[in-house]
């Protein structure tokens, strides 16, 4: 069974991108869960949200406390709260960040770290910083743990219209980034966004 545990502010789309994800792994005949963190959810606020991805049916209903992956939206959680708790060497982080990892503060040493600034393609692509369908795009890329057939029908589901296509598009385009000779993936234009300073991002269609 996979636990991933995704840390963000409240209206950043948090449980949303949770519940993305447990609903693209059903579509890849999965069994998984989702759900946030107890309590009133202030916008701003610290905010939390889980999804379990197994192959058997999944009994456990409590917190994720040692996570297989992190995703955090919001870099600005860095040193704010502990989002590496019960986190181990082999687990892979992704951050929402701009930054390089040496110019970021409050990281835990051994831990397997990625930057993604999905900030940055939100506004190229959509118009406004929402950014949970291009982490959940960088995740899939990363970990191969979802289709992003998968994903992209969740997201149509979820979003409709406009929106939702454009949604499509960005999830596409960090998808892409990381897997650029997926048989899923081609490339229309470059866009001048980097990945841990060294590569570029390709806006796809």
């Amino acid at each position: 069974m996979i636990e991933i545990r995704i840390h963000g502010r409240g209206g950043q789309g948090v449980v949303t991108a949770a519940e993305l994800i447990a609903v693209a792994a059903f579509y890849d005949e999965k069994f998984s869960q989702a759900f946030p963190s107890f309590g009133v959810e202030r916008r701003g606020a610290p905010v939390e949200a889980y999804t379990r991805i197994g192959d058997k049916f999944i009994n456990r209903r409590w917190h994720i406390y040692e996570p297989d992956f992190i995703i955090v939206q919001d870099a600005t959680l860095l040193g704010a709260i502990n989002v590496f708790k019960g986190a181990e060497e082999n687990t892979l982080v992704i951050i929402n960040t701009e930054k390089n990892l040496k110019e970021l503060k409050g990281l835990s040493k051994g831990l397997h770290i990625k930057t993604v600034p999905a900030t940055q393609i939100a506004l190229d692509i959509l118009g406004r910083p929402i950014i949970n369908t291009i982490l959940l795009g960088a995740f899939a890329g990363m970990t191969k743990l979802l289709k992003p057939s998968s994903l992209e029908k969740a997201i149509r589901e979820r979003f409709k219209g406009e929106i939702g296509e454009k949604n499509i598009k960005a999830m596409k385009t960090a998808y892409c980034h990381t897997n650029p000779d997926d048989k899923y993936c081609y490339l229309t234009k470059k866009a001048k966004i980097p990945l841990d300073s060294k590569q570029k991002f390709a806006v796809t269609t």
